[in-house]
């Protein structure tokens, strides 16, 4: 989970420089069609199986988690929001916790809940919503892409639960059916034309191969190991790394809110990461 934080954290700063080369969604169906190719050819030479994983749950998959929760984050910035707007995105582990209670039965320990309250905390700290959020539109996008990635999330760990499955087949699976379900937004939806150079090519391929195509794998992996709700609040890592990053490279100086966020959220990991897990309850 830790390399895919750091691949993640910095894919955020890689988008906010490919901004002025490429349309958003362009971007999100250029990086799911490369991971896809990257993938399929790792595959490929190592002989592993190519048949699609059990279809509805891996669809479900990639319509929520992977290409929801991209797409309504981008909606949400063409709707007007400002960039912090986005980060309402990451009330994601929130909405984990709530599906995976509902639907998995997995439900929090103290412990548990004691990190969430301080990672929501957090979260307040840098969206600092009395700044104002922008439009009611673009705010509901983001967390409507929150939630995507909630359910997404959950789908995931019940296919692990039910079926046995490849990792990386099933995100090469992820990788195709994401390029596919962001292209009739790539082609319709008004964009800039791709500046193309060396920059854009460079960016694309980190964003295709090592954000999507190893990020998500890795991702898939952690989702596979540990409860719904830990995979869920780990992810709030990114958030953390990405007001390190753009702080250290874009020299966007953090204010005293975004620092006393990112600490409270990194308190609220290590509580629910070291928390002791409940058991299920039966499934029905």
């Amino acid at each position: 989970m830790g390399i895919t934080v750091l691949l993640w954290g910095f894919s955020w700063v890689v988008m906010k420089q490919l901004s002025h080369l490429i349309g958003p969604f362009d971007l999100v169906a250029s990086r799911y069609a490369i991971g896809f190719l990257a993938l399929l050819a790792m595959l490929l030479v190592s002989r592993q199986p190519l048949r699609c994983p059990p279809f509805w749950l891996t669809v479900g998959t990639a319509l929520f988690q992977t290409t929801a929760f991209q797409c309504l984050a981008q909606f949400a910035l063409v709707a007007g929001g400002a960039g912090h707007v986005v980060m309402l995105s990451y009330t994601m582990p929130f909405w984990v916790l709530l599906f995976a209670w509902a639907l998995l039965g997995e439900r929090p320990a103290p412990a548990h809940m004691v990190g969430f309250v301080l990672a929501a905390l957090g979260l307040v700290c840098v969206i600092a919503p009395w700044r104002g959020l922008g439009g009611m539109l673009s705010s509901l996008l983001a967390l409507a892409g929150g939630a995507s990635w909630g359910v997404g999330v959950v789908l995931t760990k019940r296919l692990f639960l039910r079926h046995k499955v490849n990792v990386m087949t099933l995100t090469a699976w992820q990788m195709l059916l994401g390029a596919l379900f962001t292209l009739p937004l790539a082609l319709w939806m008004p964009q800039m034309a791709p500046h193309w150079g060396a920059q854009l090519v460079l960016g694309l391929l980190y964003m295709g191969v090592l954000a999507s195509a190893v990020g998500w794998g890795l991702w898939m992996m952690v989702v596979r190991r540990v409860s719904a709700t830990v995979a869920g609040m780990s992810a709030l890592g990114v958030p953390v790394l990405t007001i390190i990053l753009a702080w250290l490279l874009l020299n966007e100086h953090p204010t005293w809110l975004d620092i006393s966020g990112a600490a409270l959220m990194m308190a609220g990991l290590v509580v629910v990461t070291l928390a002791p897990a409940r058991g299920r309850r039966p499934a029905r």
